[in-house]
């Protein structure tokens, strides 16, 4: 039989290492912030709608849950399916480097250390192929 001192150590959730909620809310807050304003993304007249159909708040309130959720927090996400949100934008593969770039960007001004980005970065990569759907927009 083992003693407590030699229990199997459990590495702390990406969650945990990040922060908890507070600092998720930031990450979310900051990345919301500049997907809303960038230039390339409002390109797209769908995405420029949606933008402004709801508040900003709204998205970074999922933004959040997801992030929890996705990064081993108790939190649950209660928005829809990455495909049902934006199936209907028609998000290009230009739109997504954008969008991910504006990830990049919060990731270094919150001061993420490389390897949460890393693993953040493999999450929404995760998503692509539910939310890139055209090479180009006809």
């Amino acid at each position: 039989m083992h003693s407590p001192d030699h229990a199997e150590r459990v590495s702390p959730s990406l969650y945990d290492r990040l922060g908890g909620v507070y600092n998720i809310a930031a990450l979310a807050e900051n990345f919301i912030d500049r997907i809303m304003a960038n230039p390339v993304l409002n390109a797209n007249p769908r995405v420029q709608e949606a933008h402004h159909r709801v508040p900003a708040a709204g998205f970074k309130f999922l933004v959040t849950q997801l992030l929890c959720a996705l990064t081993g927090g108790p939190q649950h996400y209660t928005g829809r399916s990455m495909g049902d949100a934006h199936r209907h934008l028609i998000i290009t593969g230009e739109e997504w480097d954008a969008f991910m770039e504006d990830f990049r960007q919060s990731l270094l001004a919150l001061q993420v250390p490389d390897a949460e980005q890393r693993e953040l970065n493999a999450i929404f990569e995760d998503s692509k192929d539910e939310i890139v759907i055209a090479a180009f927009r006809g």
